[in-house]
């Protein structure tokens, strides 16, 4: 059956679900109140880089199936149900900030006049849920006869189109049979094809997501430690990695060692989950979720210093060459990007640094220099750090960047490439979780 759908937020979460919810069939409406997203959306273009986006919002604008608007009335009594999906940054000590969820809800109750079902997908504090559905009964002349529900995102950034329309799980938080059975008739796509469902109360939907991402950190996390012990130990975490990844009950993803985690996901739900447990009394969560922080900063300090160490002690007015300056391959997401921090880092120690990433642009706040080629970053560099996996990296011909460069150092801070081909032509080659260069 096909719904009208509201999504309110248009950026990385809330365009891919508009878009994956008019590829089930239903007719959708997102709302923006940034009025040149809403123009660049209309005209079926993106305005992030993500795989797969543009064609399902090329393909649903010209059906009439999909648009977006500023204009909050247009879906508040028209839809079946809404979707929020606005972000909940990091605010003052790590505690989330909820204020474009709470404006997106004080702008739509005042015009919500029948019942409705308001359903979030953002990453928020458990608790929160039911803080709106109070927020807005108390200003909706419905009363009521408003209902929230929460249906948490767990997309991957350069994957959302696919983890929309093909979902691994999907979780149904609510407290009526009316709004399961809605949800349920919104994803009956995903659902026909065996999808794994979790049906709970609010307030397990809203922890599931924080602990989902606060797992996926601690695994990033305990191998990046271990990859201090193998340098220390003179051990190669890479097949320790592969190892330890056979065993069921633990999995080789998430195991990667080298810089850690960033983005605008994983750092900012772990700090909230931190405040919300302190807030709880919870101290023992709070406590370890400090140390996988500790671990994955410290990830960053270290293979700066490993570069300044590489150039001889000290990088001022030395020339460093950064590839990769997204905080993953296949997005140009830059928020809490690992490659950037230590780029800081070194750029605050005097370094003349010039990064190159295939797809990311750098934010204006920063003080070193994006060029347009590998060959542009590396003519002339000290120290070639490998901070970003792009799988053109893997691609590069060693012998050919080594004309360019001043000294034939690289550091893989991602343990992606192949050293030995580096080795052969002549660069020293250092990796994290390995002992001592190649």
């Amino acid at each position: 059956m096909t719904l009208q759908v509201g999504v309110i937020g248009t950026n990385y979460l809330g365009a891919a679900h508009a878009a994956g919810m008019a590829e089930f069939g239903h007719t959708v409406i997102g709302v923006d109140i940034d009025a040149d997203r809403v123009k660049t959306l209309n005209s079926g273009q993106s305005h992030i880089f993500e795989m797969g986006l543009e064609p399902l919002l090329e393909r649903h604008t010209a059906s009439g199936r999909l648009r977006f608007t500023t204009d909050y009335s247009e879906i508040a009594d028209w839809a079946d149900v809404h979707f929020l999906a606005l972000g909940t940054p990091s605010g003052p000590g790590g505690a989330a900030d909820l204020s474009q969820l709470n404006a997106a809800v004080d702008t739509l109750a005042p015009l919500l006049n029948k019942p409705a079902l308001v359903v979030g997908k953002s990453t928020v504090p458990v608790g929160t849920a039911m803080q709106l559905e109070r927020r807005l009964r108390a200003a909706s002349p419905a009363g009521e006869g408003i209902e929230v529900a929460w249906n948490p995102e767990f997309l991957r950034e350069a994957h959302a189109v696919e983890d929309t329309l093909a979902p691994d799980r999907l979780v149904f938080g609510t407290h009526s049979q009316q709004a399961l059975e809605l949800l349920e008739e919104i994803y009956s796509i995903p659902l026909t094809e065996a999808t794994p469902v979790v049906r709970c109360d609010i307030a397990t939907a809203e922890l599931i997501k924080v602990a989902a991402n606060a797992f996926l950190a601690t695994k990033i996390s305990f191998i990046n430690a271990m990859a201090r012990m193998c340098q220390a130990a003179g051990g190669d975490v890479s097949l320790l990695a592969d190892a330890i990844g056979y065993d069921k009950r633990i999995g080789r993803e998430f195991l990667n060692a080298g810089l850690g985690f960033g983005g605008g996901c994983l750092p900012k739900d772990i700090a909230a989950l931190a405040v919300r447990a302190e807030e709880l009394g919870v101290d023992v969560l709070t406590d370890f979720i400090r140390s996988v922080e500790a671990i994955n900063e410290g990830q960053r300090t270290e293979l700066a210093e490993l570069a300044i160490d590489q150039a001889g002690g000290d990088v001022h007015g030395k020339r460093i060459a950064v590839l990769g300056a997204a905080f993953k391959p296949g997005t140009d997401d830059t928020r809490n990007s690992p490659a950037l921090t230590v780029a800081d880092y070194l750029h605050a120690r005097g370094a003349d640094v010039h990064v190159y990433d295939p797809q990311a642009r750098l934010p204006q706040r920063h003080g070193f220099t994006q060029v347009t080629t590998v060959e542009q970053a590396v003519r002339g560099a000290e120290v070639v750090l490998h901070l970003t996996e792009w799988p053109e990296f893997r691609q590069l011909d060693p012998e050919q960047l080594g004309e360019l460069v001043a000294s034939r150092i690289i550091i893989d801070g991602r343990l992606k490439l192949h050293a030995s081909t580096w080795l052969n032509a002549g660069w020293k080659v250092v990796q994290i979780g390995r002992a001592g260069t190649l």
